[in-house]
């Protein structure tokens, strides 16, 4: 029974996080420290559950990124730059969740969370960092519906919002997804399409670095890791395809939503622990 709701979190998470550019992590975070309640799992620190949860997301990085290959939505350019940034960030971050205590772990990852949420309900009045196209990245987008969309950025300030956004999930397990999509729709105006596969084609990279550190601290559960990956990959087909059919509002909804729900929980459970 352990097993088979550890495929189904996996597959829904996985869901998820392709379709809206989370990486699953920040469902299969809570969801795992939530299991560990539960005599049946045994007790989860919030170190195993991050490091569960970044193996995890290896494989819905590589299964999504495979996927959004096909539609060309990826942005390999401005992934790549962004990399450069995100890589050491999340090495770094994973070092430093190992001194958070449960309490304090899942207070501040509400409170992140709700943070990102905030953000992307306000994103219409924000205005975009200025760049100059001289000297900046300028790329252009057209969709399905044949609406172009022109974005771009300047090239070390791309570097350094990765490595921020790498840290925070380094230290929360989230694959930064959850802050770099809603960071290239605010801060880049990436189409939302694209901010999607282009923050799983960066999860792979990032997730592997992140997780050979947390695995060299012994912070992965193997066993919960098999059983989550399989539904992790093929959640992510799911969730590439689903993108496709969804309308840039419909995703950026249902990213503020997800967002909030699992916000005001870890906060709960952090005041309550």
């Amino acid at each position: 029974m352990e097993w088979i709701l550890l495929v189904v979190i996996g597959l829904a998470a996985s869901s998820l996080g392709s379709l809206i550019g989370l990486g699953g992590g920040i469902i299969v975070v809570p969801a795992l420290l939530y299991l560990g309640s539960f005599s049946a799992f045994g007790h989860v620190t919030p170190q195993v559950a991050v490091g569960t949860s970044l193996f995890t997301m290896i494989f819905t990085g590589l299964s999504s990124t495979l996927a959004y290959m096909k539609y060309k939505t990826v942005d390999y350019k401005s992934g790549l730059i962004f990399l450069i940034g995100s890589g050491p960030g999340s090495i770094l971050g994973a070092w430093v969740t190992e001194k958070l205590p449960m309490h304090s772990f899942n207070i501040l990852f509400g409170l992140f969370i709700i943070f990102v949420s905030v953000i992307l309900l306000l994103k219409d009045k924000l205005k975009p960092i200025p760049y100059k196209k001289e000297k900046g990245i300028v790329r252009t987008f057209t969709d399905n519906t044949g609406k172009t969309f022109e974005y771009g950025y300047n090239p070390m300030i791309g570097v350094l919002v990765a490595f921020i956004v790498g840290f925070i999930s380094g230290i929360f397990g989230v694959g930064g997804g959850s802050l770099m999509v809603p960071t290239m729709i605010l801060v880049f105006f990436f189409p939302p399409h694209v901010a999607t596969a282009t923050s799983m084609f960066m999860i792979l990279p990032t997730s592997i670095l992140s997780s050979i550190t947390h695995i060299t601290l012994g912070n992965v559960n193997w066993l919960y890791a098999l059983a989550l990956v399989p539904g992790a990959w093929i959640g992510a087909r799911v969730g590439v395809y689903l993108n496709t059919k969804l309308k840039s509002k419909t995703i950026v909804l249902l990213l503020r939503t997800v967002l909030v729900i699992v916000g005001i929980r870890l906060i709960y459970e952090g005041i309550a622990g």
